[in-house]
C-alpha cells in the first residue's frame, strides 16, 4: 500500500523560500500601496527580504511539508 502525498499550500508555497540552511525568507511587509506617507529610511531599511522567526517558522514549515 502507497501512502498518500501531502499536499503544499499554496499560499505559502507563493510567499515563503527556504534558505540553505533550512530557514524560512519572506517579502517586508509595508511594501506595495501608501508610500508617500512613509519617510525614505523606512522604505530604504525595508528592502529585500528578511528571515522568519523561529515560532512563525515553525507553522509555516507544517504547510509546505517537503521544503517547495
Amino acid at each position: 500500500m502507497a501512502k498518500f502525498k501531502l499536499k503544499t499550500k499554496s499560499g505559502a508555497k507563493k510567499r515563503f523560500k527556504f534558505t540553505a540552511t533550512g530557514k524560512l525568507k519572506r517579502g517586508v511587509a509595508g511594501k506595495r500601496h501608501r508610500l508617500i506617507s512613509h519617510n525614505a529610511k523606512y522604505i530604504r531599511q525595508n528592502r529585500g527580504t528578511t528571515v522568519l522567526g523561529a515560532a512563525d517558522a515553525r507553522i509555516v514549515k507544517s504547510y509546505m511539508p517537503y521544503g517547495d
